[in-house]
């Protein structure tokens, strides 16, 4: 691994890194745990272990909305690494909407099951090779309380899609255990439980702040 330099913008220490094998090289993003800025809600040093049980929820899922996200001891320590995604940085959920509807929806459901408390639309990313959408930036997810922020409330309180619904109950959370705190699981196996009963995207909240800031 070798570090090519800090991401502008990022609130914690986040660094694209150049990964290589005999056959391979790869840019990534790297965010060590060293690199965390502490938050008054999240404890301490988790943030990089959510960027890895994002990844891991949407391949439960079926889904693969997050780039590929693995645990590395890099030159910064122990961290989450990323596979970076080539983008057009001037598309966003808004512009993207509603031509990939059909994915917004699995992301809707993905963000509420993780309890993503920053869904920004520049979080959605239009890959330039394939023209597909990722999702990325889940350091702040599955807090045990209700925390859901996020731009993506056009499906609220539609019917969810039969299939994703299915997707929803087959899938096994249990790959998210090396990630978080038993309690953290057990909430997150609550909210699928809570939309496979609704049946339904959920509602904003009126009781607490439902959209992030900035929005993108």
């Amino acid at each position: 691994m070798e570090i090519l330099g800090l991401l502008p913008g990022a609130s914690n220490y986040t660094f694209a890194v150049t990964v290589a094998d005999p056959e391979l090289k790869v840019v990534a993003v790297y965010k060590p745990q060293a690199g965390e800025t502490p938050l008054w809600d999240f404890a301490d040093g988790t943030l990089w272990r959510r960027e890895i049980a994002a990844y891991e929820l949407s391949e439960a899922l079926g889904w693969s909305l997050v780039p590929p996200t693995v645990e590395r001891d890099g030159p910064e320590g122990i961290g989450s690494m990323q596979l970076y995604i080539e983008h057009d940085p001037e598309q966003h959920y808004f512009t993207l909407m509603p031509e990939h509807a059909a994915t917004f929806m699995r992301v809707a459901l993905l963000d509420h099951v993780m309890n993503n408390a920053d869904r920004k639309a520049g979080h959605c990313l239009l890959e330039t090779s394939s023209k597909r959408v990722w999702v990325v930036d889940h350091g702040v997810c599955f807090h045990a309380d209700p925390k859901l922020r996020t731009v993506i409330w056009d499906f609220a309180g539609e019917p969810i899609p039969v299939e994703l619904l299915i997707e929803l109950e087959r899938a096994d959370l249990g790959v998210l255990r090396p990630w978080l705190t038993a309690y953290e699981l057990d909430i997150a196996m609550k909210r699928r439980t809570e939309l496979l009963a609704a049946r339904a995207f959920p509602d904003p909240p009126e009781d607490r702040r439902a959209y992030p800031w900035p929005p993108v």
